[in-house]
Formats: C-alpha cells, structure tokens, sequence
C-alpha cells in the first residue's frame, strides 16, 4: 500500500489495482502482542487505513478477499480469486508489484490444527488469539520460539493473569543476539516467572476430546497447555513467484535489484517476499521487518510510476522489549561475523542509564563488534532498562556511514544527567578499542 500510494501522488491518473486475500489493508502487524495483552484498546487502533479509504480518498482500487492464484509473466496477466465469490477471472497489467509478504514457519506434525494453538502473521490471527483468550480465558500458555514475537506474547500473557512456559530448540534466547546478551533476557524472565526451557524440540501436539490443545509434547517432556503461540520463524511467499518462473534468491525470497526490479520485465518485489543487501554482511539477505517493507515499498512506488531510486540496503536493526527490560540489536553478531570470515574484536560494558546518581537509575548493557583492521563498527546489541535500546540507532548510523570506534567516540553526543552519562554508553564501549 505503501507503494500504491507513492504511485497515486505521482500520477493521479494512472489506475492502480491492489488485490489482498484477506480482510485488512495497511495494519500494523507489530502491535498486534500489546492488543492481544490489552495495552492497545481495539483492532481498530492498528488499522492505519482500511480499504475503504484508499478507494474513497485516494482512488485506489484495493480488492479484500480477493488471492491472486497465478502470474502470467508472458501475457502480463494475473488470475484472480473472488473468494467469496469463489470465481475467477483474470486482469492485465502493465506493471505488476508482488508484496506478498511472509508467512509463519509451521511443522508438519501431529494435531498442530488443534483449537488454540496460533501463529501470528496477519491482523486476523491476532483478533483470533484476542477472542480465543476472551472465549476461552485460558490459564496456561505455552510458547514455542524464543525470538521477537515469543519474547512478546510472554509478556502479553503475563498480562492476562497466565502462566507463561517459552521452549525454543536453540541454546539461548533471541538468536540474532549473542548468548552472552541473549543470556541477560533469559534471566530477567525468569525472574519475571516464565519457566524458559531451551535446546527443546517439539514434536507434536495432544488434543481433548473437543479438538482442542490439551498438551504441548518435546523431545524431553508433556506440558500441559490452554493456549499455544508458535514463533518459529517466517519464510517468504515467494511460491506464486517462483511458478511463474521469477527468480528466487537468499532464502528462497524474490530475487531483486536496488531498484526492486525481478527477473522478469516491469515485476517488481517488495517486502517480506522480497531479499535485501545487507550492508555490514555485503551479501544478499532475507529480512523481515515492517521498517524494511515500508521503505522497500516507497523505492518499488517511486521507479513504478517513472522515477529512479535505489534501496541502499539493511543492517536488521531490530528493538523489542520484555516488561521493563529493553533488547536491540544492528549489524553483525559474532555469531554472523565468524560465519562470514570477518576478522573482528568484540567488547562489553556495563552502564548506568542515565547518570550512576539521577533517581531511577538502571543498567545498560551494551555490545559492539569492529573491525580488527580497520576499527570499522559492524554490528551492536543492547540490553537494558529505562530507553536504553533506542542507544541502537547511534550504532546503526555508526554503521551506516561506516564509522570507525574512534570516530563513534568523536561524536559530539547531548548530555544531561536525566539522559546520560557524560560518555555515552555506546562511547563507552567504543573506547574499549582505543
């Protein structure tokens, strides 16, 4: 929608079809754990702009409940869906943009279609879980995945007065992170009293006689659950692509230029369907973020309607938080860094957020990788309390421009003690290489 409208502002007459298989354009999917927990009042809230209004106001034809099921490259044609109308037809194009976005990782298991267990993807699932828990009003919630969206619906259910179990398959929380940041999660959870269990696999699923969840089974116990949320990762939707013959790259994501452009003449991709350049790896990526999308949508929006712009690329700079504890991370991990070859230097300190003697002080822990070399920052990862996360966007522009420590150190940074201490922490631990 994002690039739908860029369309629309820069030709008004141009006419502009959008066609989504489900109910809701242009939500925020990323507020979805804080509905579900009950700090965001109503769906409503997350609608940015409902269908309606896009036709209304802006003259864009957005078709809800209508799948485009093929893409017919040769004759610029789509086959269309009406799904509650359940007939097909098909439109022409002129120039077609694919921004089918991304869909959660489900095994193959048994009773993984009980009545309760959920993956988060679209607005509608969310507004499912909501109405599931006030239905049901389960007491015991199991999490499977500790990343972002596991790291947040535990807290959306300690909200809702539950018993919160998280098991991933991995050794730590948070695996963009390292374990020695991703290990501070894990104990403020615990403390918050989440049972974490890690390097748990699951294997299947049990049900009640009624066909709902009764038990989530591992490879090392039965938990007994009312509610389960699987946070195991996405894949892109690049299948409709792939059969039309438009090729696929890093995760089997659409393969695209700076421009978005595909394979194929005037297809273009954008968003979660669609693979980026990572700017610290220097190599093709698979990223999904709603930051990424939105701006990956404004640069497909501007060369669809005659204009000419690049995206620059991605660092998967990423913030979440649970409860009071905030986690951000940009760049390379060390983890990623020995992956590529990279040699580099890694350094950790521990802070005060704000200034060590201003009421309501707290620790910041922060993390940065530099290049052995040439000091040049790759990557950084914070864990703190009290706005200590948003400190990631001063790494990220680091990263960016391709600063080195010493000049991250250089930057003249605000202070005041009800914000910071006199170095930053993030000019903090660039000294460590100095």
């Amino acid at each position: 929608m994002t690039a739908a409208s860029k369309v629309r502002r820069e030709q008004p007459e141009r006419e502009i079809i959008v066609f989504e298989r489900g109910n809701h354009t242009s939500y925020a999917a990323c507020g979805m754990p804080y509905y579900i927990g009950g700090q965001v009042d109503s769906e409503e809230s997350l609608i940015a702009r409902k269908p309606e209004v896009f036709r209304e106001k802006q003259n864009i034809d957005v078709r809800i409940r209508h799948e485009v099921t093929e893409i017919d490259v040769e004759n610029k044609q789509v086959k269309v869906k009406n799904l509650d109308q359940d007939k097909e037809f098909r439109e022409i194009w002129d120039d077609l943009l694919i921004a089918t976005g991304a869909s959660p990782i489900l095994p193959k298991m048994e009773n993984i279609d009980a009545g309760g267990v959920f993956a988060l993807s679209t607005l509608q699932s969310g507004i499912d879980v909501f109405n599931f828990i006030e239905k049901k009003k389960p007491s015991k919630a199991v999490i499977v995945g500790g990343g972002y969206i596991g790291i947040e619906m535990a807290e959306a259910f300690l909200d809702r007065s539950m018993e919160v179990i998280l098991i991933d398959m991995a050794p730590q929380l948070m695996t963009t992170l390292d374990k020695d940041m991703a290990d501070l999660i894990l104990e403020y959870m615990t403390e918050q009293q989440v049972k974490v269990f890690l390097e748990e696999k699951l294997v299947k699923f049990e049900k009640k006689d009624d066909g709902s969840v009764k038990s989530v089974i591992t490879d090392k116990q039965s938990i007994a659950a009312d509610i389960v949320i699987l946070g195991m990762g996405v894949k892109p939707n690049s299948e409709l692509a792939a059969k039309a013959g438009i090729k696929l790259g890093s995760g089997d994501a659409i393969k695209v230029n700076k421009r978005l452009e595909t394979s194929a003449p005037n297809v273009w991709a954008a968003g979660d369907c669609a693979e980026s350049f990572h700017l610290a790896a220097q190599k093709q990526v698979h990223i999904a973020l709603g930051t990424v999308a939105s701006k990956q949508g404004l640069v497909a929006g501007t060369n669809i309607s005659g204009g000419n712009a690049e995206f620059p690329g991605v660092l998967g700079t990423a913030i979440t938080k649970f409860k009071d504890l905030e986690i951000s991370r940009t760049g390379l991990s060390e983890k990623e860094a020995k992956e590529l070859g990279v040699d580099y230097l890694a350094e950790k300190i521990t802070s005060t957020n704000p200034a060590g003697y201003y009421p309501g002080t707290e620790k910041i822990n922060v993390k940065l990788l530099v290049d052995k070399q040439s000091g040049r920052i790759l990557g950084g990862q914070i864990v703190g309390f009290n706005g200590a996360a948003k400190r990631i966007d001063t790494i990220a522009t680091a990263n960016t421009a391709r600063m080195t420590a010493q000049q991250l150190i250089d930057l003249d940074l605000a202070y005041a003690p009800p914000f910071s201490t006199v170095w930053d922490p993030v000019q903090i631990v660039a000294r460590k290489f100095v």
